[in-house]
């Protein structure tokens, strides 16, 4: 299984006044994370770019954070994604925010979202060119699964 990893800054404004990064921070680093997911490794150039992909149409059914422990100050942290389960409507990513220097999780977390027809707005089956394209950062199914 491969995974998708961003470098992020936090600054100043992203602290509370504890010089903690604020709870509602870390949903912002995973979907900046996402964003650049979907231009870089899914090759969609963007998320207002219209015609490439019948599947760049989704909605955000859940998000889920544990919070871990806290990142605190200013620096950079690492936000790694891959895709938990793909079915045939819904995605679920899986996250982890990290420091740079060691892979012990500051949070970890997941996101569902739903494929949708544009028109409609009814859950739509993904297509198969991005199921082949997005099965590489598929978690494989563990054996007690």
């Amino acid at each position: 299984m491969r995974f998708y990893e961003a470098i992020h800054g936090v600054y100043f404004d992203d602290l509370d006044a504890l010089q903690i990064l604020h709870n509602a921070r870390y949903l912002l680093l995973f979907e900046r994370t996402i964003g650049s997911f979907w231009t870089r490794a899914m090759g969609w150039g963007g998320t207002l770019e219209e015609g490439h992909s019948p599947d760049r149409y989704h909605l955000v059914r859940a998000n889920h954070i544990e919070y871990v422990r806290p990142v605190t100050g200013l620096g950079e942290v690492r936000v790694r994604i891959w895709v938990e389960k793909l079915g045939r409507t819904s995605l679920t990513f899986g996250f982890r925010l990290l420091p740079m220097d060691e892979d012990l999780d500051y949070a970890v977390g997941s996101r569902v979202i739903v494929c949708i027809d544009p028109a409609t707005r009814k859950p739509a089956p993904w297509s198969d060119m991005f199921r082949a394209k997005i099965a590489p950062f598929l978690r494989p199914p563990s054996a007690t699964e």
